[in-house]
């Protein structure tokens, strides 16, 4: 049998995910410190984690509504209220999904048509251009730059703009970058956004990991934004629940009536034990949050200085847990640089380049893991570069 005419070929032309190729290899290999993969290394604290294990031992196994238990999506509209000042309706405007991951998924699939095009400022997350295909859709990058802070600016967003434009992604704070849209950024974006008929998905699964004097604001806060952007958050980052799988999704109320429809056909509901572990983590986790960004904002402070001080040029990240420094010093290519080290040093990290073509010369490290750990593999990656600089 010939599978290869039998295969979908929008999917057999997708690469596999640049971060989970390096991840895989250094699994198979011994004494290997990896930076490679955004987990938190903290467990779920233990009341959220009590919480679900009472809902199974009480016999709660059953499906939730499909848009999520509706307590969970109470909470969710408070936790929206009180932390981005925007009011959603629990019944109409949010859902509750496996992952902030299907929340991107169900909402690239909801709002573009084929043939559509999708803005994705670039560098960023590894799913959204796959996804955008997937869909139909045609993914036209922004680049954004160092110099820049790595900030969508109007000016690039303008001259990205075509008829064809359906839909703007803005990942903020930003996987791999750890840049933030403040305020005033997202001021000069929404009366852009104003002049057009363009929506806007802004993933702000990073929003509580922000780091200064500068809260993060949510895109959708902005005047006249909230009617036409698809907020989608989860608790994987901020409240390490990374395998519980949950995310969720608000928006307009037209809007989020078929995306419930997308998500009832392909998984019915979340599910329900992370549902009520996750009412717990909003509800009383906000401590925990805290705690987990002070730790991580130390070993920011770091882990930057470590790779300014060995000769790798680091925009200091504002948001999230990742660092994006250049490596062009070495005069090795991202894929080079990443291979060679894992190999010479037994040190994982991604290649810029898995986070779109203009990542070239940059890598990512994430930095949830412990100091122990990172200071270790800053000690070997120093080495590497000493060893590899050009004259």
């Amino acid at each position: 049998m010939s599978y290869k005419v039998r295969l979908n070929p929008a999917l057999e032309s997708l690469k596999p995910s640049g971060i989970r190729r390096f991840f895989d290899i250094a699994c198979e290999m011994e004494d290997v410190i990896s930076l490679s993969i955004g987990e938190p290394d903290f467990s779920t604290p233990w009341h959220i984690r009590e919480e679900g294990i009472k809902s199974l031992e009480k016999g709660k196994t059953w499906y939730s509504p499909n848009s999520g238990l509706m307590k969970l999506r109470e909470s969710i509209a408070d936790y929206t209220k009180k932390h981005k000042g925007l009011s959603y309706d629990p019944k109409s405007e949010i859902l509750v999904t496996v992952g902030g991951s299907e929340a991107i998924d169900l909402g690239l699939r909801s709002l573009i048509c084929p043939g559509d095009e999708v803005l994705i400022p670039e560098p960023s997350f590894v799913c959204y251009s796959p996804l955008a295909e997937m869909a139909g859709g045609i993914p036209v990058s922004i680049i954004t730059r160092a110099e820049e802070a790595f900030r969508l600016t109007p000016q690039a967003l303008r001259e990205a703009i075509t008829p064809n434009t359906r839909l703007l992604i803005m990942p903020f704070p930003n996987n791999p970058t750890g840049a933030v849209m403040k305020r005033e950024h997202l001021e000069e974006i929404a009366e852009i956004i104003r002049e057009t008929d363009i929506f806007v998905l802004s993933d702000e699964i990073y929003g509580e990991l922000t780091y200064g004097q500068h809260p993060h604001v949510s895109f959708a806060s902005i005047k006249g934004m909230q009617e036409r952007t698809m907020l989608i958050s989860g608790f994987s980052k901020a409240f390490a629940m990374t395998g519980w799988r949950l995310g969720y999704a608000c928006g307009p109320k037209a809007l989020m009536k078929q995306v419930v429809k997308l998500h009832q056909y392909a998984l019915m509901c979340a599910p329900t034990t992370a549902q009520y572990a996750a009412i717990e983590a909003l509800e009383n986790g906000e401590s925990d949050v805290e705690s987990m960004r002070a730790e991580y904002d130390i070993r920011r402070r770091f882990i930057v200085d470590r790779l300014c001080e060995m000769g790798l040029p680091c925009f200091e990240p504002e948001g999230a847990f990742y660092v994006f420094p250049s490596v062009a010093v070495t005069g090795l290519s991202s894929e080079e640089f990443s291979q060679r080290l894992l190999m010479e040093k037994s040190v994982a990290v991604v290649p810029g380049t898995a986070f779109g073509d203009s990542g070239e010369g940059f890598i990512r490290i994430s930095y949830c893991y412990s100091l122990k750990h990172i200071t270790e593999a800053m000690n070997r990656m120093e080495e590497f570069v000493r060893e590899n600089r050009r004259a």
